[in-house]
């Protein structure tokens, strides 16, 4: 089996493209390195590219002959999307129009979308389960959403069969600490908060200390990044089996205060981390955490990395050890 792996030199497309190829898969990564590093890409071919260029992505698939498409390459962040919302609708939107026609008319049947839970907007409950309504709150879900209801068309019209894995908070980073979390604008919890602890500077915001949760800080969902990757293998596979579409909701079924997670970190380490309470950020729910239960009874899914203190150490020893 060929796989494409697009924006595949980013966090979890490496680590993704890892595990793919440790399951025995040909894998070429393409990615425009806009956000991705080209270190990240250790194993398997890497060809620099825009997925949403026309021309090149329709030579590209005719030339390469794909069993199947797993598709990152999203702009992915909640704050950058309400005050630049247009560079989301282009990129994750427009653009994935122009790849998923090129699939279509290159006779691909398989693409898994990398989703979010972002497109749930305020939680009616939690866990969340795969039944709760969708209703985002910021221009990033939203986009994630109509990614989703694209590809349920596309199937309906042109059999391409899809699966969508909706992620709550990826974290970690790979055992052996030759891949890891590096984003060029960092805006995720772990790493800041590391990096604080590390550097002492600058100092971590914690946006919002007044939400009606246990203590005052927002509830997310941790899932170890090699445990994401392992779900779109199974999900993969459990696609090209049944031959259907599916959604997946991947989560810890559990989730951790911002607070609790600066707690967690400082008693692993031995480190303290200097903070500032700032105010709520635009768009962000109090509390996001994930059922797990479609993925583990369908997929066969497990949690083998997940653990907060796995998570923590290996998120410590690849910032203080990063190849790129």
């Amino acid at each position: 089996m060929k796989v494409l792996i697009t924006g595949g030199a980013g966090y979890i497309g490496s680590h993704c493209n890892r595990y793919f190829n440790e399951q025995g898969v040909e894998t070429v990564v393409l990615d425009d390195l806009s956000d991705g590093h080209r270190e990240a890409v250790i194993v398997g071919k890497f060809v620099q590219g825009d997925f949403g260029d026309k021309k090149f992505i329709y030579n590209f698939l005719a030339q390469e002959k794909f069993d199947a498409i797993i598709h990152f390459a999203a702009f992915a962040s909640v704050p950058d999307s309400v005050t630049r919302p247009r560079r989301y609708y282009d990129n994750n939107v427009a653009k994935m129009l122009i790849l998923l026609d090129a699939i279509v008319d290159n006779d691909i049947k398989y693409f898994v979308f990398s989703s979010s839970a972002a497109t749930f907007g305020e939680p009616q409950y939690v866990p969340i389960d795969e039944e709760h309504q969708q209703e985002p709150i910021n221009p990033y879900g939203m986009t994630k959403l109509i990614g989703e209801e694209i590809l349920k068309d596309y199937e309906k019209a042109y059999g391409l069969h899809s699966c969508s894995f909706r992620y709550f908070n990826a974290a970690g980073g790979s055992q052996d600490v030759l891949i890891g979390e590096a984003h060029n604008q960092e805006c995720h919890l772990i790493p800041l908060i590391i990096r604080a602890a590390l550097n002492g500077a600058p100092k971590l915001k914690v946006f919002g200390n007044d939400y009606e949760t246990r203590d005052g800080s927002c509830v997310r969902d941790y899932v170890h990044v090699e445990d994401l990757a392992a779900a779109h293998y199974l999900g993969l596979k459990y696609m090209m089996e049944h031959n259907v579409t599916e959604q997946f909701n991947l989560g810890s079924n559990d989730g951790f205060t911002v607070f609790e997670i600066i707690k967690n970190f400082e008693k692993i380490s031995g480190l303290k981390v200097p903070y500032d309470i700032a105010g709520r950020r635009p768009g962000d729910p109090a509390v996001l955490v994930a059922s797990n239960k479609k993925a583990k009874e369908l997929l066969g899914w497990q949690l083998k990395n997940s653990s907060l203190e796995n998570i923590l150490q290996t998120a410590l020893a690849w910032e203080k050890n990063k190849r790129y």
